[in-house]
């Protein structure tokens, strides 16, 4: 493969669009429904969606009036959600590594495990700053995780997935730090089959809260699933923190 870091050339990969995104529309609809209902942005709040891939949920939030911008590494996503760009809806290719606008947003979101992909701790904290750095005093961020504990008791580790003829052949394993996904693609498209694999850092809600607080992030919820219910260590399979800029 050729030189680059794993999730750049998977997430422009139309492959990995297919394989992930091939939801329900109305689920997506439905997620931002009730985040809205839980957090109660005023009319017009400035909205950053990190790593947003094509805008899916930035569409959405834009829908609802708020101005929302979304930034993604992943250049050939921004692509197509330029497509979308309008007064209260816009996109950039963006490393979170490095610092984006400075105290303009309300609220930030990142969505979908969109985090933890990264080599070092540094790069992580990075991201974590360029996102405290982008909201305003008293601004919220929401970040969507994997639960580790759930995720470990529930992997299956051997699956195939099926869409528009192409085949996806996915083997999961973990080891003390990181979550590995193989996904071998065959499409008869292609001379030879494919194969990428993820790697996703195992971060506690503890490792959140070391990395938000030394950003200025203080931890407000953590909720269990995408009803934004009760959090369990062991039987929730999301994490998903509510914080807000001090």
């Amino acid at each position: 493969m050729s030189t680059g870091s794993w999730f750049q050339h998977w997430f422009n990969s139309p492959y990995y669009h297919q394989l992930y995104f091939k939801r329900d529309e109305a689920e997506a609809a439905q997620f931002i429904h009730n985040l809205i209902g839980l957090l109660q942005p005023a009319a017009g709040s400035r909205m950053l969606d990190v790593c947003c891939g094509k805008g899916r949920h930035a569409r959405t939030l834009a829908s609802h009036g708020f101005d929302v911008t979304g930034i993604d590494i992943a250049s050939h996503s921004i692509e197509e959600a330029l497509h979308y760009q309008q007064d209260n809806l816009h996109f950039f290719v963006h490393d979170i590594r490095l610092p984006f606008w400075i105290n303009y947003f309300d609220y930030a979101f990142n969505f979908f495990t969109s985090f933890g992909y990264f080599k070092t701790e540094r790069e992580h904290y990075n991201a974590i700053r360029t996102i405290s750095q982008s909201l305003k005093p008293n601004g919220t961020l929401v970040l969507d995780y994997l639960n580790v504990h759930y995720a470990e008791d529930h992997l299956v580790h051997k699956h195939e997935e099926e869409f528009d003829g192409v085949n996806y052949y996915i083997t999961k394993w973990f080891d003390e730090t990181h979550f590995y996904k193989k996904i071998v693609v065959e499409d008869d498209a292609l001379e030879a089959p494919i194969e990428y694999t993820e790697k996703v850092a195992k971060f506690s809600l503890g490792d959140f809260n070391d990395m938000f607080s030394f950003h200025n992030l203080q931890i407000q919820e953590v909720y269990g699933d995408y009803s934004f219910g009760h959090y369990d260590v062991r039987k929730s399979p999301r994490m998903l923190m509510v914080a807000r800029k001090k």
